[in-house]
Protein backbone atom coordinates (compact mmCIF):
# COMPACT_ATOMS: atom_id res chain seq x y z
CA UNK A 1 0.00 0.00 0.00
CA UNK A 2 1.34 3.25 -1.25
CA UNK A 3 1.64 5.65 1.81
CA UNK A 4 -0.79 8.44 0.63
CA UNK A 5 -3.48 5.47 0.52
CA UNK A 6 -2.44 4.39 3.97
CA UNK A 7 -2.84 8.32 5.53
CA UNK A 8 -6.14 9.04 3.69
CA UNK A 9 -7.53 5.46 5.33
CA UNK A 10 -5.59 6.63 8.71
CA UNK A 11 -7.60 10.31 8.68
CA UNK A 12 -10.57 8.33 8.15
CA UNK A 13 -10.76 6.55 11.38
CA UNK A 14 -12.84 9.16 12.80
CA UNK A 15 -15.78 8.77 10.32
CA UNK A 16 -15.62 5.15 10.67
CA UNK A 17 -15.75 5.41 14.44
CA UNK A 18 -18.74 7.49 14.35
CA UNK A 19 -20.52 5.22 11.89
CA UNK A 20 -20.11 8.20 9.07
CA UNK A 21 -18.63 5.60 6.37
CA UNK A 22 -20.11 3.75 3.80
CA UNK A 23 -20.52 0.13 3.55
CA UNK A 24 -17.81 -0.48 0.83
CA UNK A 25 -15.51 2.45 2.71
CA UNK A 26 -16.09 0.69 5.57
CA UNK A 27 -15.16 -2.72 4.43
CA UNK A 28 -11.49 -0.84 3.02
CA UNK A 29 -10.97 -0.05 6.48
CA UNK A 30 -11.93 -3.18 8.03
CA UNK A 31 -9.50 -4.81 5.70
CA UNK A 32 -6.43 -2.14 6.56
CA UNK A 33 -7.24 -2.52 9.99
CA UNK A 34 -6.16 -6.47 9.74
CA UNK A 35 -2.80 -5.76 8.73
CA UNK A 36 -1.64 -2.39 9.92
CA UNK A 37 -1.07 -2.61 14.29
CA UNK A 38 -0.40 1.39 14.02
CA UNK A 39 -3.72 2.23 12.52
CA UNK A 40 -4.98 -0.21 15.61
CA UNK A 41 -3.52 1.85 18.06
CA UNK A 42 -4.78 4.75 16.66
CA UNK A 43 -8.29 3.66 16.59
CA UNK A 44 -8.30 2.01 20.37
CA UNK A 45 -6.71 5.83 21.21
CA UNK A 46 -9.70 7.65 19.69
CA UNK A 47 -12.35 5.41 20.57
CA UNK A 48 -10.98 6.14 24.50
CA UNK A 49 -11.74 9.98 23.53
CA UNK A 50 -14.90 9.48 21.56
CA UNK A 51 -16.16 7.62 24.75
CA UNK A 52 -15.04 10.82 26.95
CA UNK A 53 -17.05 12.99 24.46
CA UNK A 54 -20.27 11.04 24.47
CA UNK A 55 -20.77 11.53 28.40
CA UNK A 56 -19.99 15.87 27.84
CA UNK A 57 -23.16 18.04 27.80
CA UNK A 58 -23.62 19.83 24.94
CA UNK A 59 -25.23 22.37 26.17
CA UNK A 60 -22.61 23.41 28.25
CA UNK A 61 -19.99 23.92 25.35
CA UNK A 62 -19.90 27.72 24.21
CA UNK A 63 -21.62 28.90 27.46
CA UNK A 64 -20.45 32.40 29.12
CA UNK A 65 -17.73 31.89 31.55
CA UNK A 66 -19.07 32.07 35.02
CA UNK A 67 -18.56 35.97 36.19
CA UNK A 68 -17.20 36.88 39.73
CA UNK A 69 -19.39 37.38 42.20
CA UNK A 70 -20.27 41.02 42.89
CA UNK A 71 -19.20 41.78 46.23
CA UNK A 72 -15.05 40.17 45.64
CA UNK A 73 -14.99 44.06 44.50
CA UNK A 74 -15.62 45.03 47.85
CA UNK A 75 -14.16 42.27 49.75
CA UNK A 76 -10.84 43.25 47.54
CA UNK A 77 -10.72 47.09 48.57
CA UNK A 78 -11.53 46.33 52.20
CA UNK A 79 -8.36 43.97 52.37
CA UNK A 80 -6.48 46.78 51.08
CA UNK A 81 -7.84 49.29 53.09
CA UNK A 82 -7.10 47.30 56.63
CA UNK A 83 -3.74 46.33 55.13
CA UNK A 84 -2.74 50.11 55.41
CA UNK A 85 -4.40 50.76 58.57
CA UNK A 86 -2.65 47.65 59.67
CA UNK A 87 1.05 49.35 58.67
CA UNK A 88 -0.05 52.83 59.98
CA UNK A 89 1.28 52.80 63.50
CA UNK A 90 4.72 51.75 61.74
CA UNK A 91 5.72 55.38 60.02
CA UNK A 92 2.89 57.07 62.34
CA UNK A 93 4.75 56.41 65.81
CA UNK A 94 7.98 57.73 64.77
CA UNK A 95 6.49 60.88 63.02
CA UNK A 96 4.69 61.67 65.93
CA UNK A 97 7.45 60.99 68.30
CA UNK A 98 9.33 63.46 66.22
CA UNK A 99 6.69 65.98 66.15
CA UNK A 100 6.52 65.48 70.31
CA UNK A 101 10.37 65.91 70.09
CA UNK A 102 10.74 69.18 68.41
CA UNK A 103 8.20 70.43 70.32
CA UNK A 104 9.71 69.29 73.98
CA UNK A 105 13.21 70.39 72.34
CA UNK A 106 11.77 73.69 71.78
CA UNK A 107 10.31 74.27 74.84
CA UNK A 108 13.23 73.29 76.70
CA UNK A 109 15.56 75.19 74.38
CA UNK A 110 13.35 78.43 75.13
CA UNK A 111 13.69 77.47 79.10
CA UNK A 112 16.90 77.06 79.33
CA UNK A 113 18.33 79.08 76.56
CA UNK A 114 20.64 82.24 77.77
CA UNK A 115 19.37 85.36 78.61
CA UNK A 116 20.47 87.80 76.38
CA UNK A 117 23.47 90.28 77.57
CA UNK A 118 21.83 93.68 78.47
CA UNK A 119 22.90 96.52 76.55
CA UNK A 120 25.04 99.01 78.37
CA UNK A 121 23.25 101.65 77.94
CA UNK A 122 25.00 105.17 79.28
CA UNK A 123 23.07 108.04 80.04
CA UNK A 124 24.28 111.45 78.79
CA UNK A 125 23.19 114.86 79.90
CA UNK A 126 21.61 117.04 77.14
CA UNK A 127 21.32 120.56 76.89
CA UNK A 128 18.75 122.60 75.06
CA UNK A 129 19.63 125.98 73.62
CA UNK A 130 16.14 127.14 73.78
CA UNK A 131 12.62 126.67 74.92
CA UNK A 132 10.58 124.48 74.81
CA UNK A 133 12.85 121.09 73.65
CA UNK A 134 12.55 118.91 76.16
CA UNK A 135 15.02 115.80 75.92
CA UNK A 136 17.25 112.80 77.31
CA UNK A 137 19.54 110.77 75.93
CA UNK A 138 20.87 107.37 76.17
CA UNK A 139 24.76 106.13 74.14
CA UNK A 140 25.27 102.55 73.72
CA UNK A 141 28.53 101.42 72.80
CA UNK A 142 29.19 99.36 69.78
CA UNK A 143 32.31 97.91 68.29
CA UNK A 144 31.08 99.62 64.80
CA UNK A 145 30.58 102.93 66.81
CA UNK A 146 28.00 104.75 69.23
CA UNK A 147 24.11 104.59 69.02
CA UNK A 148 21.98 107.74 70.31
CA UNK A 149 18.90 106.70 72.38
CA UNK A 150 17.39 110.24 71.80
CA UNK A 151 13.69 111.51 73.51
CA UNK A 152 12.42 114.61 73.37
CA UNK A 153 9.40 117.12 72.67
CA UNK A 154 9.56 120.77 71.60
CA UNK A 155 10.82 119.96 67.98
CA UNK A 156 9.17 122.42 65.32
CA UNK A 157 6.45 120.03 63.95
CA UNK A 158 7.37 119.15 60.09
CA UNK A 159 11.26 120.26 60.32
CA UNK A 160 14.16 118.50 59.74
CA UNK A 161 17.12 117.85 62.10
CA UNK A 162 20.22 116.92 62.15
CA UNK A 163 22.54 115.13 64.24
CA UNK A 164 26.33 115.11 64.55
CA UNK A 165 28.73 113.05 66.70
CA UNK A 166 31.63 114.89 67.76
CA UNK A 167 34.97 113.44 68.23
CA UNK A 168 38.57 114.15 68.77
CA UNK A 169 39.71 117.61 67.76
CA UNK A 170 35.77 118.72 67.47
CA UNK A 171 35.24 116.49 64.06
CA UNK A 172 32.05 115.81 63.80
CA UNK A 173 30.51 112.69 62.05
CA UNK A 174 26.75 112.49 61.02
CA UNK A 175 24.70 109.94 62.46
CA UNK A 176 21.59 111.04 61.01
CA UNK A 177 18.14 113.09 61.01
CA UNK A 178 14.74 113.06 62.47
CA UNK A 179 11.85 115.36 61.81
CA UNK A 180 10.25 117.69 64.48
CA UNK A 181 6.69 116.68 66.31
CA UNK A 182 6.25 119.57 68.29
CA UNK A 183 4.73 118.84 71.80
CA UNK A 184 4.46 114.98 70.59
CA UNK A 185 7.12 113.00 72.24
CA UNK A 186 9.72 111.73 69.61
CA UNK A 187 11.82 108.67 69.99
CA UNK A 188 14.63 107.91 67.52
CA UNK A 189 17.67 106.15 67.61
CA UNK A 190 20.73 107.67 66.16
CA UNK A 191 24.02 105.74 64.80
CA UNK A 192 27.70 106.77 64.28
CA UNK A 193 30.60 105.02 63.02
CA UNK A 194 33.18 107.12 65.70
CA UNK A 195 33.61 104.34 68.23
CA UNK A 196 32.62 105.15 72.32
CA UNK A 197 36.48 106.08 73.12
CA UNK A 198 36.75 108.80 70.51
CA UNK A 199 32.93 110.04 71.41
CA UNK A 200 33.06 113.28 72.94
CA UNK A 201 29.26 114.37 72.72
CA UNK A 202 26.72 115.69 70.00
CA UNK A 203 24.86 117.95 68.47
CA UNK A 204 21.09 118.70 67.42
CA UNK A 205 21.10 121.13 64.44
CA UNK A 206 18.02 122.81 62.87
CA UNK A 207 17.88 123.36 59.17
CA UNK A 208 19.05 127.19 60.04
CA UNK A 209 22.34 125.16 60.73
CA UNK A 210 22.01 126.59 64.50
CA UNK A 211 22.58 124.44 67.12
CA UNK A 212 19.82 123.57 69.49
CA UNK A 213 20.40 120.75 71.41
CA UNK A 214 23.85 119.45 72.75
CA UNK A 215 25.31 117.00 75.34
CA UNK A 216 29.07 116.17 76.21
CA UNK A 217 30.05 112.91 77.32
Amino acid sequence: MIEDTHRALREALGAYLSGQLTDPEREQIDAHLAGCAPCRDELTALSTVAQRLSTADPDQFGAPAPAPPPELADAVLARVRAERRRRAPVWALPVTSAAAAAVLGIALGWQLHPDPPAVPLENVTVQATGQPIQAAAQLVPHTWGVEIKLTGSGFEPGRTYRVMITGPGDQRVPAGEFIGTGPAEMRCNLNSSILRTNATGFQVIDADDQVVLTSRF
